[in-house]
């Protein structure tokens, strides 16, 4: 009602977006300057100064917001970010290279990469769990992907 906008945060804490500065639209262009914000469960209630009215809030229902990856604090030695696995080579367990990771999902029941093949076709996914990915050199470029065997149905 007071022009307040409900962002839904990939973060630690919600509340770390207040202080990243600018939030940015895919083109990489400012759209909201954060002024105020309050937490609620994994979003945050903010004000922004570039929204005073609740219709200009209704404007930006659904629009992605991002950071610049240079306010981001840096992960530890064993982190990295997900955006950072995406065109990675994925390699399979004898080193050879079966796909290249296209993007990084969560559709609710944990992260999974789309696998771009290297013979072309239709992409895969692959949960995103130590047993499936048990190596990643971000610094060499690429990951071991150990596809999880398929799952026959029974015709009975």
């Amino acid at each position: 009602m007071r022009g307040e906008v409900r962002i839904t945060a990939y973060t630690e804490e919600p509340q770390a977006l207040a202080r990243y500065g600018a939030l940015l639209d895919e083109a990489g262009e400012p759209v909201l300057t954060l002024t105020a914000g309050r937490p609620q469960k994994d979003a945050l209630i903010a004000r922004a100064r570039e929204v005073e009215t609740r219709e200009q809030a209704e404007a930006l229902k659904g629009l992605r917001l991002y950071v610049r990856r240079d306010v981001l604090p840096e992960p530890d030695e064993d982190e990295f970010y997900l955006a950072d696995l995406v065109g990675l080579e994925a390699r399979d367990t004898a080193g050879a290279t079966v796909g290249q990771v296209k993007s990084v999902q969560n559709f609710g029941a944990g992260d999974l990469l789309e696998i771009a093949p290297a013979d072309g076709g239709p992409t895969w996914w692959l949960p995103f769990t130590s047993d499936a990915v048990p190596d990643i050199r971000l610094a060499a470029g690429w990951l071991t992907a150990v596809r999880p065997a398929e799952i026959e149905e029974n015709e009975d």
